[in-house]
């Protein structure tokens, strides 16, 4: 064994988590090393938030913000109180790059550029001495008794001393993440909790959804029933796309409307003037209508309807012409249209895929590690950061927190 190949600690994943827990491992003077599979770091660290990348959330109580974990929020307390959203603040802040909160306490650094994220990362990892292998793919982990006593990377051994393994998920697998860890972590005999698509978009049965693909209801609510009966409504922002809806608040309800879909069908109905009842709309059509009495209703209604939507909208009621003029449209007709404003129906028949997932759970049960140091019970010297455990969140800066508090507590203990 050459002396070369020996660490003290060796890091697998150069993304948000990866990132943290070697450069932390190397601020305390240990020999790291990072493998990457892909050819540059932070792939996709590079691309969230719409290549804005939403760092953290800042919500200052620790409770409230961990109450958004669900399940996981009292495996959390330990590794929040070591490093939480004010030390992510102060984190990036020392690195040159402060933060600025935006609506729903959504943070982002000041440039709002994703790669100055992953430039910072990478300079936090040069000042303390880590070496960084890009392109090396890690084809076998190899364990002696309880410990990790190896790994394989291209035909070329590296053994060290500690293993923090921060491959994370299967979301968004064209940035590399393809599932590796889980596969790592099964094949030495730890349980894992099948990945499902948790923060996704929807998938609807209508097809007129393509006529108005990219157009967004910026103040919407949106009341989601199964079996006739009312489950949830959301108020907020949607996003049509060619297949259906995206946007915070739909990918925030995706793992809700799942559990509904069991049952078959989801109806979606979304009333686009939330602020209005039916007859108060009523009355500021015909208010409307009145002053444009001499004007093609197509043109008109392009006023009372949200921008991109008054085509789809008219091509939903074949019965009213969209040709004729106002001061024609029918009392039962501008109802319709009324109707039409405050319900428009969808049926969401599924949610999209993994590969259009931006968080899938699933992952290593957060029972097989101590999360006081991220240390595996069966392993003591493997350590599991970030996206690889089995943890349910939102969208809103919750994902990439998580990380950055795993990653490290993992390279302060390991």
């Amino acid at each position: 064994m050459s002396s070369a190949q020996k660490y003290d600690v060796i890091v697998i994943g150069g993304g948000a988590s990866g990132m943290m827990a070697a450069g932390q491992a190397g601020s305390r003077g240990k020999r790291v090393l990072l493998l990457e599979k892909n050819k540059k770091l932070g792939a996709k660290l590079a691309i969230t938030g719409g290549t804005r990348c939403n760092i953290t959330n800042a919500e200052e109580d620790t409770r409230t913000l961990l109450g958004h974990y669900g399940n996981a929020e009292q495996f959390l307390f330990s590794p929040f109180s070591q490093f939480g959203v004010k030390d992510t603040f102060a984190f990036f802040e020392a690195l040159g790059l402060p933060l600025v909160v935006e609506a729903r306490k959504r943070a982002f650094p000041h440039t709002h550029k994703a790669e100055d994220v992953v430039r910072a990362m990478t300079e936090f990892m040069r000042k303390n001495k880590v070496e960084v292998r890009l392109g090396r793919t890690v084809e076998k982990i190899v364990t002696k008794g309880s410990r990790i006593e190896k790994v394989i990377a291209d035909s070329e051994e590296f053994f060290a001393d500690s293993f923090v393994f921060a491959t994370g998920g299967i979301s968004h697998p064209e940035t590399g993440s393809t599932g590796d860890g889980f596969a790592w972590l099964a094949k030495i005999n730890l349980p894992i909790a099948k990945p499902t698509p948790t923060i996704v978009p929807l998938k609807v049965k209508e097809s007129w959804i393509k006529d108005v693909s990219g157009v967004t209801l910026s103040d919407m609510k949106i009341t989601f029933m199964s079996q006739s009966k009312k489950k949830f409504s959301r108020t907020g922002a949607v996003l049509f796309t060619h297949f259906g809806l995206s946007g915070p608040l739909i990918l925030n309800s995706s793992s809700q409307v799942a559990d509904y879909l069991h049952e078959g069908p989801v109806a979606a109905h979304i009333d686009m003037r939330p602020n209005l009842d039916l007859g108060v709309l009523d009355k500021l059509i015909t208010e409307h209508f009145a002053a444009n009495s001499n004007k093609i209703l197509k043109n008109t209604f392009k006023e009372l309807a949200p921008q991109g939507m008054s085509d789809a909208l008219l091509a939903l009621m074949p019965a009213i012409d969209p040709g004729k003029k106002v001061h024609s449209v029918t009392k039962e007709e501008r109802r319709v249209l009324a109707e039409l404003l405050k319900d428009l129906p969808l049926t969401i028949t599924d949610l999209m895929g993994l590969d259009r997932a931006v968080v899938a759970d699933g992952g290593l049960p957060l029972t097989e590690i101590d999360t006081r140091t991220m240390r595996v019970n069966k392993y003591p010297n493997l350590f599991v950061t970030g996206d690889l455990l089995h943890i349910n969140r939102p969208t809103g800066g919750y994902s990439l927190q998580l990380c950055w508090t795993t990653g490290f507590v993992a390279g302060s203990a390991a």
